[in-house]
């Protein structure tokens, strides 16, 4: 049986153009960048102050270039309503220049990005033509380099690259040659490249780099047919399998941690592993920190006047054919679009501006005198302050960075819980976590702590801590347990 009912609720929408500013303020400064150049492509209101432009404009222009849009408050859809071009052919409010609105009056204190270095995959394929290969060869070492992960293995089965260069290519490789190729590619610098286990990566360094040969032979061996005794320090069993005395079983197994387990971390930069373009950048002067946006490589963007103009002659003549309408409704779209598009650059700014004080401000002993003062704070603590949502807190802190005295850092670093002292005192789990590294940095290396005792000890100089909470923060720290961390 059908029924008509009324229900009364509230629901909350958000307009596109509280959807377009939420989108930029995820995004950190490159990203911002690469987003205007993109908004310039593709709307045609839309055009780049040029840098004399820009220039003149810090000479001449006076006025106050702000446009603010509450950030509790629905921005309005204005498309619908009437407008005066006039008030946008020569209003700077409508121009998103970030020179003008930089902070800093230091032309020199913007960090641009570093100079992109040779990336681990070029440096291979340098060393792959050199081995004059055929064809098919050349582009299954090709396709090995490109499947190798962040750590320098081969995260792919050999098999499977054959079979898919067999498909798309039509190579025809046998197993034994691509195995031999293989192995040559792991004799590359750096030694133990495209390696498929720890355990061949060693053995790769070990036959391919000079050592002691008696204590190589060992360790050959050790890896070999102890590995697994070896991955979990069962040294005990090691040195009675293999006959050795304290002495030998310490060389051997020092030598084996000599040998780089990561081949492919830190030896040659990557393209990814650029040097970090922060936010942020902070430098104090006298008892104070001044923050910059370090926003000077965005393109400062503002309303075309030709396009304005021609906006105007479509809507002030009388006679104007369906075609001309046509143009006007694209171009006042397109304006109505750009005019919004800069008003979310600039709010964007502000929002980015006054949320970095406010971590400044709640963090101000962390940058004046270390990271042992880090307070605790949560995203709600900076929301409560600015009155803004802790969403858009989210949004802000989430992949920036800030440069200050005390290094450069990701603005989720300033938030965490606390744990109380015996004082009374709040300190931030960040604390905790340096304290409880330098207690693990300094154990007896053949006597570690356990988590138990970790914690006693965290106890005794006040910290109120469980042992399961000591675990976990060992964890995150990818420290391993103590029979892990045991050592000759």
């Amino acid at each position: 049986m059908l029924t008509l009912s009324q229900r009364l609720s509230q629901q909350q929408k958000l307009s596109p153009q509280q959807i377009q500013y939420q989108k930029l303020l995820q995004l950190n400064t490159i990203a911002l960048e690469q987003r205007i150049k993109t908004e310039l492509e593709m709307n045609p209101i839309l055009e780049e102050v040029m840098e004399e432009e820009a220039e003149l404009s810090l000479d001449t222009d006076e006025k106050d270039n702000s446009d603010e849009i509450s950030e509790e408050e629905e921005i309005s859809d204005s498309s619908k309503d009437e407008f005066e071009l006039e008030d946008f052919m020569n209003d700077s409010e409508y121009e998103y220049d970030s020179d003008k609105l930089n902070k800093s009056n230091d032309d020199e204190v913007y960090q641009p990005l570093a100079r992109a270095k040779e990336s681990l995959s070029e440096h291979l394929r340098e060393q792959l033509r050199m081995l004059n290969l055929d064809e098919d060869m050349y582009l299954l070492g090709e396709e090995i380099i490109g499947n190798l992960d962040s750590d320098g293995y081969l995260k792919s089965d050999l098999l499977e690259i054959i079979k898919e260069l067999e498909v798309f290519e039509h190579t025809t490789i046998s197993p034994e040659s691509a195995e031999a190729l293989l192995k040559k590619i792991q004799r590359f610098d750096p030694i133990g490249i495209a390696s498929r286990t720890l355990q061949e990566c060693l053995l790769v360094q070990l036959r391919n780099i000079a050592f002691d040969p008696y204590y190589s032979y060992l360790a050959e061996e050790l890896l070999e047919k102890y590995f697994n005794d070896f991955t979990q320090k069962r040294y005990d069993v090691i040195k009675q399998k293999m006959s050795l005395t304290d002495d030998g079983l310490k060389a051997t197994i020092e030598l084996i941690q000599s040998l780089n387990p990561k081949p492919g971390e830190g030896n040659i930069e990557s393209v990814e592993m650029n040097q970090i373009t922060p936010d942020f950048l902070i430098e104090k002067v006298d008892n104070n920190f001044v923050i910059t946006l370090n926003d000077r490589s965005v393109p400062s963007v503002t309303l075309s006047k030709t396009y304005l103009e021609m906006i105007d002659q479509n809507k002030r003549s009388k006679k104007s054919s369906s075609r001309d309408k046509n143009t006007y409704k694209f171009l006042r779209e397109k304006f109505e679009s750009a005019k919004w598009f800069i008003a979310c650059i600039q709010q964007r700014r502000e929002t980015l501006m006054k949320i970095m004080q406010a971590i400044v401000e709640k963090q101000y002993e962390f940058f004046d005198k270390g990271p042992k003062l880090l307070r605790p704070m949560i995203y709600k603590d900076i929301a409560d302050e600015i009155r803004m949502d802790i969403s858009t807190i989210s949004r802000v802190v989430n992949g920036k960075y800030v440069e200050s005295p005390m290094g450069i850092h990701e603005l989720k670093y300033f938030f965490s819980e606390g744990l109380s002292t015996d004082s009374g005192e709040e300190v931030s789990n960040k604390h905790i976590k340096e304290r409880l590294k330098e207690i693990i940095d300094s154990e007896t290396k053949d006597s570690p702590y356990s988590d138990d005792r970790l914690a006693e000890m965290l106890n005794d100089e006040g910290v109120h801590i469980a042992r399961r909470t000591v675990a976990k923060y060992r964890e995150q720290l990818r420290i391993p347990i103590a029979r892990l961390r045991r050592e000759l």
